[in-house]
């Protein structure tokens, strides 16, 4: 791999540092950037031109003295290194421990923006997966393979309800293969400290960004933990359950993004892309044929003012195939989960249910 090292960056702003005249850089590769005082920053390429390159900078730009910065082109994508050891551990966005415990090491490493499923070697989502949830298992049941997303609101108890799903979620008769990957963006310290602790005796994979943390790394965030997830599903053999919260924390990070490098604003502020880009991240989920493995979805979209045609939960609604949605009535009244039943749906439990799954009856009930 042959490295481009340069200094004296033309200037920097909004965690986004722009340079001139550097040929040959790729959109989407790894900077590594050394500040003045020594200190190493992550970076990657989110515009590249012959006259312009702009690199955004996960540890932001504050402090950055452009006359004494050097900037390397690692000329490679984001990657994770993977191993069996990966499970039951906490990182952060871009895959480096959490947990206090060293890196992983292994001659495996995967770039986090993955490869789309061929549409022809897809398989069709089946199976009951059992999340302990009466609303969901009963009514709008998750089946393997399938994308389920629950619409909350703000104040709402969607992360109490994530954390449940990940404790108690299984699949009937195969509980020894079936693991969770959990991936939390812009979550509060005490928020964080609730999953560990949660999680820690449970096996879990669990990445997290909190909310002081760069906004920027929650864009890489969900693309590596579905990198952890396609590597236990696809090479290990094992059934993954992925639930990642909250997409509109992401879908806010991109719109900051996009805003800072002049894309042009559609709906609410978003940039036109946002459609193709939460599609990218959600269509990671499935099954394949010939494989044993399998990733289940399950996004936790918090709707800004209850709008549900708010633009993140609309067109997530489009990509998945259902929706659990969270009522701020039922919550007021105590009722715990607070599921509204009526709007909530499953389009893909008829395939999950029945003589050979849950009961006979199931369907008529």
């Amino acid at each position: 791999m042959r490295e481009k090292e340069y200094r004296y960056a033309s200037a920097a702003h909004n965690g986004l540092l722009f340079l001139r005249g550097v040929p040959g850089v790729a959109f989407g590769d790894r900077v590594s950037i050394r500040d003045q005082r020594g200190q190493k920053r992550n970076g990657q390429v989110i515009l590249s031109s012959d006259e312009l390159v702009m690199v955004q900078i996960l540890e932001g730009t504050d402090d950055l003295s452009l006359d004494d910065t050097w900037v390397r082109f690692l000329e490679a994508p984001f990657e994770m290194p993977l191993s069996p050891d990966i499970l039951g551990r906490v990182f952060n966005g871009i895959g480096e421990p959490r947990d206090d415990r060293p890196p992983i090491v292994s001659r495996l490493r995967r770039n986090v923006n993955g490869q789309p499923i061929n549409p022809i070697a897809r398989a069709y989502p089946r199976e009951f997966i059992q999340t302990g949830i009466s609303a969901i298992d009963g009514l709008n049941s998750l089946v393997r393979g399938q994308k389920l997303p629950i619409f909350s609101g703000s104040g709402l108890p969607h992360n109490k309800l994530a954390a449940q799903i990940v404790r108690q979620s299984k699949l009937l008769g195969e509980e020894s293969r079936f693991v969770v990957v959990f991936a939390a963006m812009g979550v509060s310290y005490a928020d964080a400290q609730f999953f560990r602790e949660d999680f820690e005796s449970n096996g879990v994979v669990m990445f997290t960004n909190l909310a002081d943390d760069p906004p920027i790394e929650r864009l890489i965030l969900p693309r590596t933990a579905m990198t952890a997830a396609e590597y236990l599903a696809f090479d290990l053999d094992l059934h993954v359950l992925v639930v990642l919260t909250d997409m509109t924390y992401y879908a806010e990070a991109l719109r900051e993004v996009a805003t800072a490098k002049g894309d042009v604003p559609t709906r609410k502020g978003y940039p036109g892309y946002l459609y193709s880009d939460l599609a990218e991240i959600y269509e990671r989920a499935g099954r394949v044929r010939e494989r044993h493995g399998s990733i289940t979805m399950v996004p936790v979209v918090s709707m800004p003012s209850d709008d549900i045609t708010h633009p993140i939960p609309d067109l997530t609604g489009y990509i998945t195939e259902g929706q659990i949605v969270l009522s701020r009535e039922l919550n007021n009244q105590d009722l715990y989960p607070p599921v509204n039943i009526p709007p909530s749906l499953s389009r893909l439990m008829k395939d999950g249910i029945g003589k050979d799954d849950t009961r006979e009856d199931h369907p008529r009930v």
